[in-house]
């Protein structure tokens, strides 16, 4: 029988998810002061944010699953303190390829902000799984929006190796606190404890075709999650150009829009339990359209602009923690195998929406691309009910041998 978390486990596990996701985005505001201080062009130094998601989606990919066979206490203060290490190589280095090699490790490392999730719905309390893993997506959600502000003020008070540091402290308190906090026995499946790491990795492709739910969990969050990535860079893109001409900390100021997604989420895990993630998701998606509609309109009326994004964003945000909720309920023994398989094919679909925003941008304006990001998530919206009904019709997969494959 798994023993639930102990009390103050889940927001230790939200604490850890926050400051960890942080370090992929925290050096971003300080790249031109690190270029000048390591002389070298600031295009090479421009790879650094690329380095840290290689190293995280190689995180989710290879590392993910290890919460599968680890005891949380283990796991997690291992990876913090191999995050901490690699914060201070970066903080080190004496030149861009060492700062780039310490920054996929600092990705990799990072990733426990998904193990975090994981784990925080495997043993949460009866009734309580989506309040748990809302919990661990609000302390993601608000280390992503809070990373560049934090990790911009540190680096002009302290110097940026200086607020590496900072940031290395932080994940090594967050060890210690894991040691003491996080459950210390290992998941409870005597099938999956006598398959090994390569085993597990070799079953990850088949979790695709022997959970159907997975695959239209992929579809419609990566259409939502293609639609944000899209949003974003073209709204960064049309403020730095006329006849709007923003700079840097300006066009920055409109993601604290995306406070309110932050806000949503605790309320997004008691809906998820008192109701089903099919529900909370289809009203995420449909929030998230009204948010695209008022960006449509145009750009020249900041309030609008900002209501907008706070739609788009809360709505983004709720669908995207009811979603990985319903992943995890398939078999909350694989949930880490499962959540592994989710997230890195959620970011590669994320990834493509990033590449096309350009390219959109210049054919299609600022409105034709709000409407390609609105048809995105119309569609998901119109997908979630026929995966619920499929649902219905289908045995629950997860709870006995046969999900064991």
């Amino acid at each position: 029988m798994t023993r639930p978390l102990a009390r103050g486990g889940t927001l230790l596990l939200a604490s850890i998810a926050a400051t960890a996701i942080a370090n992929n985005y925290a050096i971003q505001p300080a790249l031109s002061a690190v270029a000048a201080d390591l002389g070298v062009p600031l295009s090479m130094i421009g790879l650094v944010p690329t380095a840290a998601l290689i190293g995280c989606m190689t995180g989710f990919a290879l590392l993910l699953p290890l919460t599968d066979h680890l005891a949380p206490n283990r796991l997690v203060t291992a990876q913090l303190t191999a995050l901490a290490a690699a914060l201070a190589l970066g903080a080190a280095a004496p030149g861009a390829v060492v700062l780039l090699v310490a920054y996929v490790l600092i990705g990799a490392a990072a990733s426990v902000a998904a193990q975090a999730s994981s784990i925080a719905g495997r043993y949460a309390p009866p009734g309580r799984r989506g309040t748990g893993v809302a919990t661990v997506a609000a302390g993601m959600s608000a280390g992503i929006l809070l990373s560049r502000l934090a990790g911009g003020t540190l680096a002009d008070v302290l110097g940026w190796r200086r607020m590496l540091l900072v940031f290395a402290a932080l994940a090594l308190l967050g060890a210690i606190a894991a040691t003491t906090l996080l459950p210390r026995q290992q998941p409870h499946s005597r099938r999956h404890a006598r398959r090994g790491y390569r085993a597990t990795l070799a079953s990850l492709p088949p979790l695709l075709r022997h959970h159907p739910q997975l695959r239209r969990a992929v579809t419609t969050g990566g259409l939502w999650y293609f639609a944000f990535n899209l949003i974003w860079v073209a709204l960064a893109l049309t403020l730095a150009q006329p006849p709007h001409s923003l700079g840097p900390t300006a066009i920055g100021l409109y993601s604290l829009a995306g406070l309110l997604g932050f806000a949503a989420l605790p309320l997004t895990g008691r809906l998820a339990d008192r109701y089903t993630p099919h529900t909370v998701i289809t009203a995420g998606m449909l929030t998230a359209a009204v948010g695209t509609a008022l960006l449509a309109t145009g750009l020249n009326n900041p309030p609008t602009t900002a209501l907008g994004l706070a739609l788009f964003d809360a709505g983004c945000f709720v669908a995207q923690a009811a979603n990985q909720s319903r992943i995890i309920a398939l078999n909350p023994q694989r949930s880490g195998s499962l959540s592994s398989v989710y997230l890195v094919l959620y970011f590669t679909i994320g990834a493509i929406g990033t590449a096309v925003a350009a390219p959109l941008l210049n054919t299609l304006g600022w409105q034709g691309t709000a409407f390609a990001a609105l048809a995105a998530l119309l569609l998901a919206a119109a997908l979630v009910p026929i995966g619920n009904r499929q649902t219905r019709r289908e045995p629950a997969r997860g709870t006995g041998p046969a999900s064991e494959r």
